[in-house]
C-alpha cells in the first residue's frame, strides 16, 4: 500500500527538484526490467541541459528528489539574496566544498546563500573562474526554480533575482 502511494507522490507534467540536477518535469513514469527486475521508474526531462534522467520511482524520496519549492520558501530564498554576503575565513577549496555541496543539496535557499556570497558587484574585485562557475551553478537553479515556481520564462526570473542583487549592491 504506502508503496504505491508514495509512487503517485509526482506524476507525468510535474516539475521536480532533483538535487544534483535542478529543475526537471516528469515526462513519463514507466516499467522496466533491469537485471531480472521489474522497476517503475519516473523518467525525468532536463530541457536545457538536453538530458533524460531515470529514477526510480521508491528511490525518488531517498535520492532528495522535491516537489518545486512552496510561493513562501521561494520569497524566503529571495530574502535571504537581500542579506549581506557572508563569508568565510576559510581557505578557498574549503570554501568550495561548502558552496558545491550547498549547491547539490537542491535546498533553495542554501542555494540562495551560495548566489548572495558569490555575488559581486561591478566595482568589486575580479572572480576566480571557480568562483564564476560555482556562481552560475547555483544563479541558474534558482532562477530556474523561481521560474518553474511562479510561471514564468527563465528570463524573467533572471531579472528578478539581478533586481534584488543590484537593489542589496547600492
Amino acid at each position: 500500500m504506502t508503496k504505491a502511494r508514495k509512487s503517485q507522490e509526482f506524476s507525468p507534467n510535474d516539475y521536480v527538484v532533483y538535487p544534483a540536477h535542478g529543475v526537471g518535469k516528469i515526462v513519463s513514469i514507466e516499467e522496466q526490467e533491469i537485471a531480472g527486475l521489474k522497476l517503475e521508474l519516473f523518467v525525468i526531462s532536463f530541457e536545457k541541459d538536453k538530458m533524460t534522467l531515470r529514477v526510480p520511482t521508491a528511490k525518488a524520496a531517498e535520492v532528495g528528489m522535491r516537489s518545486l519549492s512552496s510561493p513562501d520558501i521561494v520569497s524566503k530564498a529571495m530574502d535571504t539574496l537581500k542579506g549581506k554576503a557572508r563569508v568565510k575565513r576559510a581557505m578557498w577549496s574549503r570554501r568550495a566544498q561548502e558552496y558545491e555541496q550547498k549547491i547539490n543539496s537542491g535546498d533553495l535557499i542554501s542555494i540562495a546563500e551560495v548566489v548572495r556570497d558569490l555575488h559581486r558587484a561591478d566595482d568589486q574585485r575580479e572572480q576566480s573562474y571557480s568562483e564564476r562557475q560555482l556562481y552560475e551553478a547555483a544563479l541558474e537553479r534558482l532562477t530556474r526554480e523561481l521560474a518553474a515556481v511562479k510561471g514564468m520564462d527563465e528570463a524573467g526570473a533572471q531579472k528578478q533575482v539581478d533586481a534584488v542583487l543590484t537593489a542589496r549592491a547600492a
